[in-house]
């Protein structure tokens, strides 16, 4: 297992805590999309909890268990089978992607639910589509860093422009490499539930000249001039989600969020509201966001991109696990 392949992380079911309580497959827990029957009625058990599964997206988009995993098998590999689109009693669509996992004879081994929006245990939820098409893009969105309609994007003239506003060919300024052109935005308008929820950082948190609105895995940069969070380097890299207390910093439930991707040729430290973030970093989970015909004709500079370590330690949540932890960074990049 090559050391420098990320581990990424997915909050997940298992297949048997949502069973099918009225349709063709009474008694069957979900499964792979040819097993499975439009107009089923599933029930999330009371006693059914999400669990941390942990895996390795290779180059060539092989997806193996991670040994940090909680579930599954260490090396297994795993499949990406299909789309499930649900709807509650209230007419409410949930969407959720089946992970399989396999065994050396490529036999199922296990099966586990990716629920995009919040499931609610107890409830009737009518299966309504099975899509294996749309898995892999909205797999592939769910790790995408976007910033929200009306992010304000520092330009190389230092102009800020609403990221709504932003054209191909525009110049951003980026912290490293100075002005560099927009290759590719991207839009797409979810559902603010579940993995899909943009995180709030209420304007000056963390020296930021508004709120900034983000996808809930964007890597914000702070640049420590001391290491007041014990990390051992001053360059970081902060998910938003690790930041979320509530209060400064919290989670935007319901109703619908307009997302943006912003590529480049390389993966860029850009300016949000005032503070630096990540642009777009193409890798195999996020490739299959990115339309065919741009993939092809950027087909040269892809696959240097980059690297998630490219723009410093990427901070693990235990580090911020204390009270005082956004205080810290916020005076830790101060003048």
């Amino acid at each position: 297992m090559s050391l420098s392949v990320p581990v990424q992380h997915l909050l997940v079911y298992r297949a048997d805590g949502f069973r099918v309580t009225e349709g063709a497959n009474l008694g069957d827990a979900i499964s792979v999309g040819d097993d499975l029957v439009p107009n089923d009625i599933y029930v999330l058990s009371p006693t059914a909890t999400r669990h941390r599964l942990a895996l390795h997206v290779h180059g060539d988009a092989r997806i193996e268990v991670a040994p940090e995993s909680e579930l599954g098998t260490s090396g297994a590999a795993l499949h990406l089978d299909c789309a499930v689109q649900l709807m509650s009693p209230e007419g409410e669509l949930v969407e959720a992607l089946v992970l399989v996992e396999v065994d050396a004879d490529s036999t199922i081994a296990e099966i586990f639910l990716l629920p995009l929006s919040q499931l609610d245990a107890g409830l009737d939820y009518q299966l309504v589509d099975v899509n294996r098409d749309r898995a892999q893009r909205k797999f592939a969105l769910v790790a995408c860093v976007s910033f929200s309609r009306g992010t304000r994007i520092t330009l190389a003239s230092g102009a800020q422009c609403p990221i709504e506003d932003l054209k191909v060919g525009d110049r951003v300024l980026t912290r490293d490499h100075g002005a560099q052109e927009v290759r590719w935005i991207g839009q797409s308008t979810v559902r603010a539930t579940g993995d899909f929820a943009p995180i709030v950082i209420k304007a000056g948190t963390l020296n930021n000249e508004g709120d900034l609105v983000v996808s809930p895995d964007h890597r914000l940069f702070v640049y420590q001039r001391s290491d007041r969070i014990g990390a051992g380097q001053r360059e970081l890299l902060v998910k938003a989600r690790h930041l979320v207390n509530g209060q400064s910093v919290y989670v935007m439930q319901g109703g619908f969020v307009d997302y943006f991707q912003i590529l480049f040729d390389r993966h860029h430290i850009i300016y949000a509201e005032g503070i630096a973030a990540e642009s777009l970093l193409v890798e195999p989970r996020t490739r299959p966001a990115l339309p065919r015909d741009l993939l092809e004709k950027l087909s040269d500079i892809l696959p240097h991109h980059g690297g998630r370590g490219d723009h410093g330690l990427e901070v693990q949540k235990i580090l911020l696990d204390r009270p005082d932890a956004i205080e810290l960074l916020r005076r830790a990049s101060q003048k």
